[in-house]
């Protein structure tokens, strides 16, 4: 146990922070540069407050750490995986989550021409509730157009879907045809391939991947098998 928080056993990791169990009904998101966690927290009770599906979330003991909701329920990518999703309806279900998102009024003081965005929505990121779908990890959130959005969430599935081994790969991109349809198109691939590029939690192999999954992407827009 974490004496500082609390905290108890390591749940799991990400790229910029770690999530421990606190008690049958909350955890700890820590991250590990002890960086400002006010505006995530802002921003998730935000969408509360209109009913988009977020984890309830308070602030933690010290700096860097929220206290969240404790969900139940597998990752989207693991009910694909498990075979409890298909992969058409998990597109579909991503895409309706960016567009709810997006009908969410902006925070008071922004751009009324913007909205919330997630800037990682992606089936990892997605948790199967028994009340519903529950989007997590809010550390990227920011104000903006809701095509670079849409763009990031279709190359981070076309990305997926490079890297996946063959007999996993076609599901990904059953899931990001489905994704792009529902959605109308693969949004600002441009954009969202500049953002991501600058990423420096991004390896090498996934920067040189950027190219032939903006295209993927695109192709996917054009009804490209």
């Amino acid at each position: 146990m974490d004496e500082r928080s609390g905290a108890g056993a390591l749940l799991g990791r990400g790229r910029t922070a770690d999530v421990f169990a606190l008690d049958a009904h909350r955890v700890l998101r820590r991250y590990r540069d002890g960086g400002d966690t006010s505006g995530e927290l802002a921003v998730m009770r935000h969408l509360a407050r209109h009913g988009y599906p977020v984890p309830a979330a308070s602030p933690g003991a010290a700096p860097g750490e929220l206290v969240l909701e404790r969900l139940a329920g597998p990752t989207m990518r693991d009910a694909l995986v498990a075979g409890e999703l298909a992969p058409e309806a998990a597109g579909e279900l991503l895409a309706g989550l960016l567009l709810r998102l997006h009908a969410v009024p902006p925070r008071p003081g922004g751009d009324p021409a913007h909205r919330i965005l997630h800037l990682d929505l992606h089936p990892e990121n997605v948790l199967m509730t028994p009340r519903g779908p529950v989007v997590i990890d809010w550390a990227t959130a920011a104000g903006g157009p809701p095509a670079l959005d849409t763009g990031t969430s279709t190359l981070i599935m076309a990305e997926v879907a490079l890297t996946l081994p063959a007999d996993l790969a076609p599901a990904a991109r059953a899931v990001l045809t489905a994704l792009v349809r529902r959605l109308g198109g693969p949004g600002d691939l441009a954009a969202a391939r500049a953002r991501r590029a600058a990423n420096p939690t991004l390896s090498a192999a996934e920067a040189a991947r950027l190219d032939a999954a903006a295209a993927l992407a695109l192709g996917a827009g054009r009804g490209a098998p």
